[in-house]
């Protein structure tokens, strides 16, 4: 259990932080515990984690104010897990540097999946220095700036291409529209998500065998998009 990724749990209910912790351990994690704002900070700072999973609803500080301290040094992957299900906190957490969302109730499948893809797209971004990204039948080659899918090349326009690209350095992760838009259009563009809807679908119809089903750019309704990982 030495090599174990460190799962850092903060939540206030005992009930989560049981089934968490139980849930973490049969998957081969080693989660430690803490119930407040404080708390966890501290035993981040004292003993750096692999992942936190983080309540929004912590008895002495909202969860948002404990994604800004941890950004504040650390780029460990953060999954937040919430009673909050309005679409605006949802966008909050995410732009704040949290990695992904999950409202309660939740399952274990879908968090540890969730935890799973974290921890990859963590390990990459400190190790991997290859610019061709693949998944499925898609590879993106960004030193050459080439996209093929299914063995043929795709001719994107360079906004499509930025769009693309803004979500292969991302991927696995959901990128809410706003930072989309700051990173495609620039920051005078933020509140314009008609471009946004206009360029995925032109994205989509392109590198999507079924545009209607995608199977690389995914949605997160009212949030944002998600490249597939694997």
């Amino acid at each position: 259990m030495t090599d174990a990724p460190r799962i850092l749990i903060i939540d206030d209910e005992p009930p989560i932080r049981k089934f968490l912790r139980i849930s973490l351990e049969s998957a081969g994690y080693l989660p430690c515990e803490a119930e407040t704002a404080e708390q966890g900070l501290r035993s981040a700072a004292a003993a750096p984690p692999d992942a936190v999973i983080l309540d929004l609803g912590l008895p002495d500080a909202d969860g948002l104010d404990v994604i800004r301290r941890l950004r504040e040094w650390t780029t460990v992957p953060i999954v937040v897990l919430s009673a909050r299900g309005r679409e605006a906190d949802k966008i909050a957490a995410l732009d704040g540097g949290a990695d992904d969302y999950l409202t309660k109730p939740f399952g274990a499948g879908e968090l540890l999946a969730r935890l799973r893809v974290a921890l990859r797209h963590a390990a990459g971004a400190k190790s991997s220095t290859d610019s061709v990204f693949e998944v499925g039948e898609m590879t993106v080659d960004l030193a050459a700036r080439r996209v093929i899918v299914e063995g043929r090349e795709v001719h994107l326009t360079p906004t499509e291409y930025r769009l693309l690209t803004t979500l292969v350095r991302s991927a696995g992760k959901v990128v809410t529209h706003r930072q989309l838009l700051k990173e495609v259009w620039g920051p005078s563009s933020v509140e314009e998500n008609q471009y946004l809807r206009v360029y995925l679908g032109q994205l989509r119809r392109k590198i999507e065998r079924d545009a209607t089903r995608p199977r690389y750019l995914l949605t997160e309704p009212g949030v944002g998009y998600r490249l597939a990982e694997s």
